[in-house]
């Protein structure tokens, strides 16, 4: 029996008790069809031009030179041949060149699709070929990984530097960075390929026309999500989809910033994360020019004396970031040291937030972490704890406005409150689709319109929910149940883990039993510790039966703990 055409769904929706209790709107009113982000660049642009937009290294980017930079570009690839419907790939990292390039090519008509600047050649021709893509933005440093495929994939290639935009240098300490990175920029020899400040100057900006027939129903981005195995795919993101997770987001979040409103204080985004990725695309990028915010770039969020210098002359109001990020601030002393008192919210997603990291970022910022969760192919926001909370509330939240979630289990049907399941997601903000993936589309949808996640949570009687973790990650002790999460969670308690990450391994008796990869805080950490303080605090079967230490777990660029290659790092040990 079909069971996608028998689902079981529940009528009382209970986050809404919630939102009755709090005073919160959970309706949201969508803009006419023939609206799309366009719309929504130029009302900020306009409405903030003699603002701060961006700040890089020191170098500052305007509104009104975000509006006319933007259009320049735009103007550019209008006089290419492109037309709509076309795909203009973006590989840069968190530069002033990134946000000017992504309102290019939305402001030209066109369809954004990110592409990660650290992505090996294998991987960049994947998502080139795939998305179909006519032209590639690309920093210098990594343009040779385009000439490494040695094809030609896109018609133009429009190679950036790093001081592009920076005229308006403080000090000598930029220019510095800017040289000592141009050395290390590898060799490459891309014919037909033109630099951006050419591409920027190539086209008079009176030239460049808005186009008129661009609607909330028409495709916005491909935003690649590879999941936790397989090959990535293109989530296709409409401008409905984008428009409405911005109102979404300004309904549910702005709040926090309204008493800067009328302000001579401009509200700062610490834009740590890399904006080609879709957490931080949102909201620190789109949500922070609605709001006429300046967003503080941070090319690399692993070096911690720029992050940290540029958390020092530009004190943030907003921090968001990953677990990851938090901990390892929270525990620098440098940080612990700097003034915090600008700090009005920090919000945590991408990965679940730990108890223990949340309690430490609290204790040094006084901020309690936000905790939110979302997909690619929801835009991202779906779920998110209301800012007005004072304290962690170990949950990600409940549905944000206009969006429903529900628990499934394997055949579809929503499961109890309390009780575990599939996270799933129905709302305006929800992905079209996978682009060229109908069967993988199919999958992930329900007959009723929910995206399933494949994440594993709970939601309780008020609608707040708890991811417990990947269904793919669960390891199964003698047909028991484990989360990773959980026992990742725990085991950061101990006084000595900075940070760990929790894999199954075979075992003759039990199938699978966890081991625990440890990073240490203090050296003197010895295996039998952990061992003891997982024994201590976790029932039988959940409990790390191995311990490795190891200097550094891998990551994703934005800093979420790859099991995966956690898993890979384990099969080469057992090879040996």
């Amino acid at each position: 029996m079909d069971n996608q055409h028998h689902l079981i769904r529940r009528n009382d929706k209970p986050w809404l008790k919630t939102y009755q209790e709090l005073g919160m709107e959970y309706d949201i009113e969508l803009p006419p069809e023939n609206t799309s982000l366009i719309d929504i660049f130029e009302e900020s642009l306009e409405k903030h031009a003699e603002k701060t937009a961006y700040v890089c290294m020191g170098s500052e980017l305007s509104y009104k030179d975000l509006d006319r930079y933007s259009k320049q570009i735009a103007a550019y690839l209008q006089s290419i041949g492109l037309k709509k419907g076309d795909k203009v790939a973006v590989m840069m990292p968190n530069i002033l060149q990134m946000p000017v390039t992504v309102l290019a090519v939305l402001r030209a008509g066109y369809v954004l699709v990110n592409v990660n600047p650290l992505y090996t050649s294998k991987e960049l021709e994947h998502q080139l070929d795939d998305s179909d893509a006519k032209v590639l933005f690309i920093i210098e440093n990594f343009a040779k990984t385009y000439q490494d495929i040695g094809k030609k994939l896109v018609d133009k290639v429009v190679i950036a530097s790093m001081g592009d935009l920076m005229g308006t240098l403080k000090g000598l300490v930029v220019n510095t960075v800017v040289r000592h990175v141009k050395k290390m920029v590898p060799k490459y020899d891309i014919k037909g390929s033109i630099t951006f400040k050419k591409a920027l100057n190539k086209v008079p900006v009176s030239k460049y026309k808005r186009p008129n027939n661009i609607g909330l129903s028409d495709l916005a981005m491909l935003q690649y999500t590879g999941g936790t195995t397989g090959v990535a795919k293109g989530a296709m993101l409409t401008h409905k989809n984008l428009v409405a997770n911005l109102i979404q987001c300004d309904t549910f979040l702005g709040g926090g910033l309204d008493e800067l409103e009328n302000s001579s204080e401009q509200p700062i985004i610490m834009t740590a994360l890399p904006l080609y990725h879709i957490f931080s695309f949102t909201v620190c990028g789109m949500f922070g020019l609605r709001r006429g915010c300046i967003g503080l770039l941070v090319p690399n969020p692993r070096d911690g004396k720029s992050l940290i210098k540029a958390y020092t002359d530009y004190p943030p109001t907003f921090f968001p970031a990953v677990n990851t990020l938090f901990n390892g601030l929270a525990n620098s002393d440098v940080f612990k040291a700097l003034d915090h008192s600008k700090l009005r919210m920090s919000m945590g997603g991408g990965m679940a937030v730990l108890k223990n990291t949340a309690d430490k970022w609290e204790e040094v910022t006084g901020n309690v972490v936000i905790q939110g969760y979302g997909l690619s192919e929801t835009s991202p926001v779906a779920i998110a704890n209301p800012i007005m909370m004072n304290t962690f509330s170990g949950t990600v939240g409940v549905p944000i406005p206009a969006t429903e979630a529900a628990i499934l289990d394997d055949a579809g049907n929503e499961v109890e409150l309390g009780e575990r399941g599939e996270i799933s997601i129905r709302g305006p903000q929800v992905m079209k689709g996978y682009w060229n993936r109908e069967d993988a589309t199919a999958s992930a949808m329900t007959a009723d319109g929910y995206f399933r996640t494949g994440d594993i949570g709970v939601m309780d009687e008020k609608g707040f929910v708890k991811i417990v973790d990947r269904k793919k990650d669960m390891i199964l002790v003698s047909g028991f149940n484990v989360y990773p999460n959980e026992v990742e969670e725990v085991m950061t308690h101990h006084p000595k883990i900075l940070e760990c990450g929790v894999i199954g391994v075979e075992d003759e008796r039990s199938g699978e039993v966890p081991k625990i990869y440890v990073v240490r805080s203090d050296n003197s950490l010895t295996e039998e510790e952990v061992l003891k303080f997982g024994k201590e605090n976790l029932t039988g079967y959940k409990r790390p039966r191995y311990v490795e230490f190891i200097d550094e777990l891998p990551k994703s660029n934005v800093g979420k703990i790859l099991r995966k290659e956690i898993r890979k790092i384990e099969e080469k040990k057992q090879k040996k």
